[in-house]
C-alpha cells in the first residue's frame, strides 16, 4: 500500500512539474528572441491588383491575392552584383511597367521618417544592375511616372537621372546644410507634419513640384556626440522651439522641357505651413494646403503650374486646432472623374469624410455619427466606393468599413473584433491585413473587398504555442467614471493566482498626449514587460486620458492651451478610483512614459505627489517652451500669448512637491525631445534638494535602441520598480 503511494505522489509530481508555467525573463523579451512575431515585409500591390510582392531574405517573391500558388521569384541577391560586390535589398520599388526596379542599400537613418542610402537600378529583362548616381549616398529616389527616369535628392538639391541615356541633371543649385533645402523637409515637418520626400511628379512626368526650406533665420540646437572619440564632435542641426522663427516655405515646379522653374503663388505671408502639397489629375493643377501659424486655419489652394497663379477652393476655421498628422495621409484626395475631392474633418465634432466639387462646394457629406474616421484607405474608381478605418463600435477598436461617395450605402467590411491595419490592392479588390487583439499576436491575412477571408499568410501560432509555455494573465479592457463624470478607456493585468482578499501594488502606465492611444484592443509592444511584473506581482494598468484621440472633438481638444492639466487630473483620478478597489494597495502606485508619457509621469510624481510612489520618466518634456513650434504651438499656442498655459503645468515648476522616488532617463543624442529638458529638470530638482535616480544613454536619440541598449533600460526600469513599489 506504501509503494503503490509513493507511485502515485512520483506521477503526480511530474505531471505538476510538466505543467508548471515559465516566468518571462528581460532576455526572453530582447536578447533570446522568445517572443520575436512575423509578419510580412515589403508588402507592394502589382499593376494588375491580382499579384502583389514581398521581400523576405534579400529575395523579392510574387503572389496571387486570390490563390496560394508558387511564388515567382523577381530578383534575388545573386541577382544583384555591382563591381563585385552584392547588393542587400533595404527597400524597393517597380517602375510604371514594373519592367524595372529601384533598389535601395545600406540604408541609415537621418531622423524619424528620413534615411540616406544608395539606390540602385536593376533591370528585369536584362538583369543589369546600374547605380542611380555616383559618389555620396542619395535620399528620396523615384521613379518618375513613366518609369523613363529616376529622382533623388543629396547635398539639398534635387537630381533627375535619364535612365535610357544617362544622363544626370541638377535642377536646383542653392542647396546648402542647415540653410537651403529643395525636395527634402526641414526637421520640424518631418517630425510634425510626418513627411520627409517633398518633391513630387506630376501625372505625365514633365514637371516636379518641390519645396524650399529656408532655414536661415532659424535658430540651431546642438549637442555633443561621444561615439569613444578622444574629443566628441557637436552635431548642429536647425531647431525652431515654440514661438521661434520658422523656416520660409516656397513651393516651386520644375518643368523638363524648358529646363524652365515656376514660383507657385502661396499667399504673400511667409509666417505660415505648407503641410501638403499633391497634383490633382490635371498635369498642370497642383494644390497646396496653406495653414496659419496658429494651426487653426486651414485653406486647399489649386495652383496653375504654368503660371503659378493660385485660387482658394476650400477653407476651414477651429476655434481651437486643425491637426493634420501621420494618420491622415494626403489630407486631400482626388476623385477619379476629376470632378471633385475628398476631405477629413472635424467640423461635426467628429472626423468624418467630405466630398467637394473641384471648385469647392460641399456635395454631401460621406460619413457621419457620434465616432471618428481613423483613415481613409483607397478608393474603388468602378464603384465610386471608399475603403476606411474608423472606431465607430469604441475607441479601442479599429474597423474597416466601404461607403459609396454619395454616403448611402455603407458596409462594416472586417469582422473580427480587435484592430486591423489593411493594405488594399490596385484595383481595390483585395486587402492585406493585419489584425490583432489585446491578447494576441498579429495575424497576416488576404480578404476580398467585401471581408472574406481567402488565407492566412502569417498567423504566429508558433509565438502563441510559446506562450502557452509562460505563466500569462488575460489583459481586460474597461471603462470607469471619474468624479467628475468622465468615462476613461482602461486596461489591467492582474498578477497570476490572482485573490482579490489580497492588496497588490499598480504600474500605471500611459502616453496620454494628443494623437496617440494606448488602451487599444491590440497587441502591444510590452506585452511581455507587462505580464513579466505581473508575475512579480504587480498590477500592470493604462488609462487613456482626456485629450487622446477617436472620441470626438470635445473630449480630444478639451485640453487646447493647457497641455497637462486634465491628463494629470485624469490620471489622479485613476489612483483614487484605484484606491477604492479592496484588492489595490493605493500607497503603492507607480507611474511609467515615455516622451509625452514621461511629461505626464513626471507631473503625477510631484502634481499628484499625494497619490504616487514612484515615478520613471523617460525622454520627458518638462517645460513646452522647449520642444519645436509646430506641435506646441498646435495645442498651447504661442508662448507669447499663453504664458500660464506654458509654465503652470511644466514639471520644472512643481519639483517642491516630490515625495516618493523618481527616476529621470534619456539620450543624450535625442534630436526630438532634448536632452535640455532633463537637464532643466535635474537644475530644478537639486535647487528644491530632491534626490532623484538618473540614468543618460550616450549618444542615443528618442528611442534608446541598439545592441544590448534596450535589456539594459528595461533592467534599470524593472530593478527601480521592484526596489521602490
Amino acid at each position: 500500500m506504501k509503494r503503490l503511494f509513493i507511485i502515485g505522489f512520483s506521477i503526480l509530481m511530474v505531471n505538476n512539474i510538466s505543467a508548471q508555467k515559465k516566468d518571462i525573463t528581460l532576455e526572453d523579451i530582447w536578447t533570446k528572441g522568445t517572443f520575436r512575431s512575423k509578419g510580412v515585409f515589403g508588402l507592394v500591390s502589382m499593376n494588375d491588383g491580382l499579384h502583389y510582392s514581398t521581400l523576405a531574405r534579400d529575395t523579392v517573391f510574387q503572389y496571387e491575392y486570390a490563390k496560394a500558388s508558387k511564388p515567382e521569384m523577381i530578383v534575388c541577391e545573386s541577382d544583384l552584383k555591382y563591381d563585385g560586390k552584392t547588393i542587400d535589398i533595404n527597400t524597393y520599388s517597380f517602375s510604371a511597367d514594373e519592367s524595372k526596379m529601384l533598389i535601395s542599400t545600406q540604408s541609415e537613418q537621418v531622423y524619424r521618417h528620413s534615411t540616406r542610402e544608395y539606390y540602385f537600378v536593376y533591370d528585369r529583362k536584362t538583369k543589369s544592375v546600374t547605380p542611380v548616381s555616383a559618389g555620396e549616398k542619395q535620399m528620396y529616389a523615384g521613379f518618375s511616372p513613366d518609369g523613363s527616369k529616376v529622382s533623388f535628392v543629396r547635398g539639398n538639391n534635387i537630381f533627375i537621372k535619364d535612365l535610357a541615356s544617362g544622363k544626370e541633371t541638377q535642377i536646383t543649385f542653392d542647396g546648402k546644410q542647415n540653410n537651403i533645402i529643395n525636395g527634402a523637409t526641414d526637421w520640424v515637418h518631418e517630425e510634425e507634419f510626418a513627411f520627409s520626400v517633398a518633391y513630387f511628379w506630376s501625372p505625365d512626368s514633365k514637371k516636379i513640384a518641390y519645396y524650399k526650406f529656408d532655414e536661415s533665420k532659424v535658430k540651431e540646437f546642438s549637442f555633443d556626440e561621444y561615439n569613444n572619440q578622444l574629443y566628441p564632435t557637436q552635431y548642429r542641426f536647425k531647431y525652431p522651439k515654440a514661438g521661434e522663427d520658422n523656416s520660409i516655405v516656397s513651393i516651386h515646379v520644375y518643368d523638363l522641357a524648358s529646363n524652365s522653374t515656376k514660383l507657385m503663388d502661396i499667399g504673400k505671408e511667409t509666417n505660415q505651413y505648407i503641410p501638403r502639397i499633391k497634383w490633382t489629375l490635371d498635369p498642370n493643377q497642383l494644390s497646396i494646403v496653406r495653414m496659419n501659424r496658429y494651426q487653426n486655419k486651414l485653406e486647399l489652394l489649386l495652383n496653375d503650374a504654368t503660371s503659378g497663379s493660385s485660387k482658394v477652393v476650400y477653407t476651414e476655421n477651429s476655434t481651437t486646432y486643425i491637426d493634420i498628422h501621420e494618420g491622415q495621409g494626403d489630407y486631400v484626395y482626388f476623385t477619379p472623374d476629376k470632378k471633385g475631392f475628398i476631405i477629413q474633418n472635424e467640423t461635426s465634432g467628429f472626423n468624418h469624410l467630405y466630398l467637394y466639387s473641384m471648385d469647392g462646394k460641399l456635395i454631401n457629406p460621406i460619413t457621419k455619427g457620434n465616432w471618428d474616421v481613423v483613415q481613409l484607405k483607397g478608393m474603388d474608381e468602378k464603384t465610386k466606393t471608399i475603403f476606411y478605418l474608423a472606431s465607430e463600435t469604441t475607441a479601442t477598436e479599429k474597423d474597416i468599413y466601404s461607403v459609396s461617395f454619395d454616403g448611402k450605402t455603407k458596409n462594416k467590411v472586417s469582422q473580427q473584433k480587435g484592430s486591423h491595419a489593411p493594405d488594399f490592392s490596385k484595383g481595390m479588390k483585395y486587402y492585406i491585413d493585419v489584425f490583432s487583439e489585446a491578447n494576441s499576436p498579429n495575424v497576416t491575412a488576404i480578404y476580398d473587398a467585401k471581408g472574406k477571408l481567402i488565407r492566412t499568410l502569417e498567423s504566429n501560432e508558433s509565438l502563441k504555442n510559446k506562450m502557452q509555455e509562460f505563466s500569462l494573465s488575460k489583459k481586460e479592457l474597461f471603462m470607469f467614471k471619474t468624479t467628475e463624470g468622465i468615462e476613461l478607456n482602461a486596461w489591467m493585468i492582474k498578477p497570476q493566482n490572482f485573490d482579490a482578499s489580497k492588496k497588490y501594488p499598480v504600474f500605471l502606465v500611459f502616453y496620454g498626449g494628443p494623437g496617440r492611444n494606448m488602451v487599444a484592443n491590440a497587441f502591444d509592444r510590452d506585452y511581455f514587460w507587462h505580464q513579466m511584473l505581473a508575475q512579480k506581482g504587480y498590477i500592470v494598468m493604462c488609462v487613456d486620458n482626456r485629450g487622446t484621440q477617436y472620441r470626438g472633438k470635445e473630449f480630444k481638444h478639451s485640453t487646447y492651451k493647457q497641455l497637462g492639466k486634465l491628463e494629470v487630473a485624469d490620471q489622479i483620478e485613476t489612483a483614487k478610483y484605484l484606491g477604492t478597489l479592496p484588492y489595490v494597495d493605493k500607497t503603492r502606485i507607480g507611474t511609467f512614459g515615455w516622451s509625452f508619457g514621461g511629461y505626464l509621469s513626471s507631473l503625477c510624481i510631484t502634481k499628484g505627489a499625494d497619490y504616487f510612489k514612484t515615478a520613471i520618466a523617460v525622454a520627458p518634456v518638462t517645460n513646452w517652451r522647449y520642444y519645436d513650434n509646430v506641435y506646441t504651438e498646435r495645442f498651447m499656442g504661442l508662448p507669447q500669448e499663453n504664458a500660464s498655459g506654458y509654465d503652470d503645468n511644466s514639471p520644472i515648476n512643481h519639483v517642491s512637491k516630490l515625495k516618493g522616488k523618481y527616476l529621470l532617463i534619456h539620450g543624450s543624442g535625442d534630436d526630438n525631445v532634448h536632452y535640455q529638458n532633463t537637464m532643466e529638470m535635474i537644475n530644478a530638482l537639486v535647487k528644491e534638494n530632491k534626490q532623484f535616480d538618473l540614468f543618460i544613454y550616450p549618444d542615443k536619440n528618442h528611442s534608446i535602441l541598439g545592441a544590448t541598449t534596450r535589456l539594459h533600460l528595461y533592467t534599470k526600469m524593472t530593478d527601480f520598480i521592484l526596489n521602490n513599489l
